[in-house]
């Protein structure tokens, strides 16, 4: 394990506290599964936005090639 030192929000850090106390978790667990959580959720958003842009290009190419077939058809 890597250890980090990490400056919080008052707010923040009491919110935390609160939590912990609740769930009966220790805080390094929570925050490291709160980290897992945001990574999980940073990457799907990425992944998102990568598919977004994929789809885009795959539908401008798709449009290409129907212009391409409609003009075919209107030769005959």
């Amino acid at each position: 394990m890597k250890n980090i030192s990490l400056r919080v929000d008052d707010e923040i850090f009491e919110d935390t506290e609160k939590m912990i106390l609740q769930l009966k978790k220790a805080r390094n667990r929570y925050i490291n599964e709160a980290l897992e959580f945001y990574n999980q959720y940073q990457k799907r958003a990425l992944l998102a936005k990568k598919l977004k842009s994929e789809s885009e290009i795959v539908r401008s190419n798709s449009m290409e090639m129907v212009k391409e077939l409609e003009e075919l058809d209107d030769e005959y």
